[in-house]
């Protein structure tokens, strides 16, 4: 089994954006936004892990029903428990690589970006 990555984080209560410069107009960002992509990484994340989870414990329950000598007398059997083992391997490797790609745009997405709103505009 995988270990699932870093989950992006969302934003914490109380939570600053970073500190600007010594003044406004050394080239620093006066105003700073929690970036809206950082943001549906964050929800992206939160939908699917849920999805995902209910996928595997559905696969798990049949998993085990169909390893129980009462659900199969027959041979035939054995062939439906290495599919469902199967299956149980590849929603495996799909959490993964969803996860894995949620979680490595996260880490390349800024949490915070400069904001237009409160910018000096001497010259615009």
């Amino acid at each position: 089994m995988y270990v699932d990555p870093p989950a992006p984080q969302p934003r914490q209560p109380g939570e600053t954006p970073p500190s600007t410069g010594a003044g406004a107009l050394d080239g620093q960002p006066s105003a700073w936004e929690f970036n809206p992509d950082y943001q549906r990484l964050v929800t992206a994340w939160q939908t699917v892990v849920p999805m995902l989870e209910a996928l595997t414990s559905a696969l798990d329950k049949a998993y085990q029903l169909a390893r129980s000598p009462q659900t199969w007398d027959a041979p035939v059997g054995a062939r439906y428990v290495e599919d469902l083992n199967e299956w149980r391997t590849r929603l495996g490797l799909y959490r993964q690589s969803v996860l894995t790609a949620i979680s490595d745009q996260a880490a390349d997405t800024p949490r915070w970006i400069p904001s237009a709103v409160g910018s000096p505009h001497a010259f615009s």
